[in-house]
């Protein structure tokens, strides 16, 4: 599989497309004043405690308090209020030895929210989700650093490999190496990408991390709240971060500097793939050039097809989202449970990336076309899982319930990617009624007449093919365009442009130069 990073500066901000096999399926847009974005540190100040709730809502500085429950605070969250309070209060120029701190004991699963957070303090926060609709951000205490082989969690000592790397002794083999290099107070939890890496690159990665922690404890350092502590990557970086290997081919950026920084980045990560970034500076926009604009023009919208003829309806609520799957004209042959089986399996590849693509998060209900054969059940269910493997958002597919429909959870961290792509109609301006021809032909008159009076001669009028025909239609001498020649005096051209819309019409002079009126 090739994958692709687009990267288009705007003045807004920068647009980012990833494509899989020349096919659109992730679009992120990154604004230039962003903030509150998922991954972001902040020190904020408890403002309220619920019981009722066991939560809490706290300033981190957006306009509405964010919101943190007691299952979001970590079992070290006494550790974090300590560790928050003695890096703000810190004068010593290097900042306090971090392998001497002393941790405190974890909290209980089924304790409340008061006994921890009383007394309303400063407190090291993470944002776990994006504002959303009229919600602030959801907030975390379980700090994570990610780099692009580990992930580091600061105040414990606990190793975990990831379970999507197969091999038992590779496990075994990174847990040692990691065991032997984790700085004290730091969990390290092993990504996939690190499987078949060596010391070296696993301890540059961590080292980085390390690095990183220092910083965040020297933001903190007379900090005041609420206040950001550290923002996480840029979309483009993190997005390397995560998807770079071997499958991924080209980098295209139409900025210079961000052009720079990712170049760098690459660099230093993977040296080896620094030569997948280029720089765009051809005359047409980078996402006309890559085919993105025409996709995304294709994709979003109530209704999807399909390249068989079939086509889905994607319907949103407040609540969950809500996909039926159509066959349309798709009819391969007389045997209706395969038509169904071959439909269903097209729509489940489609509906993976469509929930990749708009960022559909939470319940996504889907009602497949029925199918009787409980093989065939399974293997769309197996599909549709296979299909969203490559997703990064946490999710869950169930089987096909016995009404025929399939429910997908999908975790929401932002709000979702929702791009208009139905355009108002130059002609009736969105009323759905434009004016009589008669009344357009008065108007075109109107403009001939003092067009003509101001001594305008070899005059062209340029129409819509239908408005030439009606100008045009008749015997030589009972069209308009012979009763406008009898009563003023002169020829006019008249030409058609299937460009214009129905109402359009210009003059132009004998150099073919258009006469603004």
């Amino acid at each position: 599989m090739n994958k692709e990073l687009i990267i288009n500066a705007v003045p807004q901000g920068v647009e980012i497309a990833l494509l899989e096999d020349k096919k659109l399926v992730e679009l992120h847009h990154e604004k230039a004043d962003a903030s509150f974005a998922v991954g972001d540190l902040y020190l904020g100040k408890v403002k309220k405690l619920i019981p009722g709730l066991n939560a809490a809502f706290v300033d981190v500085g957006f306009e509405k308090d964010a919101f943190l429950h007691y299952t979001d605070l970590s079992p070290y969250a006494r550790s974090l209020l300590k560790f928050t309070t003695q890096a703000i209060n810190d004068n010593s120029p290097q900042g306090f030895n971090f392998a001497t701190f002393q941790v405190e004991p974890e909290i209980i699963k089924t304790g409340k929210i008061n006994e921890v957070l009383s007394g309303k303090p400063n407190i090291l926060v993470q944002i776990l989700k994006e504002p959303i609709a009229a919600k602030g951000p959801r907030l975390s205490c379980e700090i994570s650093l990610p780099g692009r082989f580990v992930v580091i969690t600061p105040f414990n000592d606990i190793v975990a490999v990831s379970r999507k790397i197969h091999s038992a002794e590779e496990r075994k083999r990174l847990q040692k190496i990691v065991e032997a290099i984790k700085p004290k107070n730091f969990g390290v939890i092993v990504r996939t990408a690190a499987e078949g890496k060596n010391t070296a690159e696993l301890h540059e990665d961590l080292a980085e991390l390390v690095e990183t922690w220092q910083t965040i404890q020297g933001n903190l350092k007379g900090a005041v709240a609420s206040a950001k502590i550290l923002s996480e990557q840029t979309k483009t970086t993190s997005i390397l971060r995560d998807l770079l290997n071997e499958d991924f081919n080209r980098v295209v950026v139409n900025d210079r500097n961000i052009y720079n920084d990712t170049r760098n980045y690459i660099q230093r990560i993977a040296p080896e793939k620094a030569e997948i970034v280029s720089f765009y500076n051809n005359g047409l926009p980078i996402f006309d050039q890559y085919g993105i604009t025409k996709q995304v023009k294709a994709a979003f919208g109530k209704t999807v097809n399909l390249p068989s003829g079939a086509y889905l309806i994607i319907e949103h609520t407040e609540a969950l989202h809500v996909i039926d799957v159509n066959s349309g004209y798709k009819s391969v042959g007389n045997n209706q449970e395969q038509n169904a089986l071959e439909t269903n399996l097209e729509a489940a590849a489609e509906i993976s990336r469509q929930l990749r693509l708009r960022d559909l998060g939470g319940i996504i209900v889907v009602d497949f076309i029925d199918m009787k054969l409980p093989d065939n059940k399974r293997k769309l269910l197996e599909a549709m899982e296979e299909c969203m493997r490559p997703d990064r958002a946490k999710h869950a597919v169930l089987p096909i319930s016995k009404f025929g429909i399939m429910q997908i959870t999908r975790q929401r961290m932002k709000p979702e990617m929702n791009i208009n792509t139905q355009e108002v109609c130059p002609s009736c301006a969105g009323t759905g009624k434009i004016s009589s021809t008669l009344l357009l032909e008065d108007e075109i008159e109107k403009n001939l007449s003092y067009l003509i009076t101001h001594q305008h001669k070899n005059l062209s009028l340029v129409v819509h093919p239908i408005m030439h025909a009606y100008l045009t239609k008749g015997s030589l001498f009972k069209s308009k365009q012979w009763k406008w020649r009898w009563k003023y005096g002169q020829k006019v051209k008249i030409r058609e442009n299937t460009n214009y819309h129905l109402t359009e019409f210009h003059f132009f002079d004998k150099h073919d130069d258009e006469i603004k009126l």
